[in-house]
């Protein structure tokens, strides 16, 4: 199976679509840039530098995204600490691959890597009793799920929850893929996360207005995994597959899975 002749566009924030391209393309498909999410700093720092200062006295660092690793190693390394040394007294848990292999580049020690590649396998997995945990989660500052910080609190722990960055909607769509949408080539869209769903629905609406619905209706919509699929039922369709595992490789596979006859 390859997506060989297929028009896809895939659903990333701006600078991490070079991946994500180079999978889809090695797999035969012409892939159209959607840019859906701008990634930038937190409103405020002081928050993460504050849990930052510190950051001895935790028991865990949870890390959900690759975005979240990469803004508390730069705040960190500007205060003269890293997450290298850091991981030999406090431990990490990180969701995801591409989070868990961005820490393994900064030489940080990972003590524990859920089976499923969501925040509820992380809750539901965790190795240790919580009650008495002291617990650091930087996060997104809007738009993001709570689960963890909620399901740690529930069970005793005491949490620590900042915002390490924040995502927004870009103000373009590429012109080529404006015009592969036009002219109805594209075969399939991938998203991401929940957000690059609803930031890909207003981009939609603010390029072809009313039409947006009807001018993707015959597009096989993929999720990677199930809150985003949450999001494409609320705001579009149910998609019509869904990653497993939860990641671009699962992705990949979901629009290998598809049934174009």
């Amino acid at each position: 199976m390859t997506l060989t002749d297929k028009k896809i566009i895939i659903t990333r924030a701006q600078g991490q679509t070079s991946e994500a391209r180079e999978i889809f393309r090695k797999n035969g498909a012409e892939v159209f840039d959607l840019p859906s999410l701008v990634i930038g700093p937190p409103d405020d720092w002081s928050p993460l530098d504050d849990a930052l200062k510190e950051i001895t006295t935790f028991d865990w660092i949870i890390f959900s995204s690759a975005n979240g690793v990469k803004n508390v190693a730069d705040r960190m390394n500007e205060m003269g600490l890293s997450l290298s040394k850091i991981s030999k007294t406090v431990q990490i848990a990180a969701v995801g691959r591409k989070t868990a292999s961005l820490l393994l580049a900064l030489d940080a020690k990972i003590s524990f890597v859920p089976p499923s590649f969501v925040a509820d396998s992380l809750v539901e997995y965790f190795p240790q009793n919580q009650k008495g945990l002291k617990l650091f989660i930087p996060r997104v500052q809007t738009g993001g799920r709570s689960i963890l910080s909620d399901s740690f609190k529930l069970k005793g722990a005491e949490v620590t929850e900042v915002a390490a960055y924040e995502s927004s909607c870009p103000k373009d769509i590429p012109q080529k893929t404006i015009e592969a949408l036009n002219s109805g080539k594209i075969d399939i869209i991938a998203f991401t996360s929940g957000k690059t769903v609803i930031n890909t629905v207003s981009l939609l609406k603010k390029y072809f207005g009313e039409n947006w619905l009807k001018l993707i209706e015959k597009i096989k919509l993929v999720s990677i995994g199930p809150q985003t699929t949450i999001s494409c039922k609320k705001l579009i369709r149910k998609p019509d597959n869904e990653a497993s595992p939860h990641d671009l490789e699962g992705l990949l596979q979901a629009c290998l899975e598809l049934n174009f006859n």
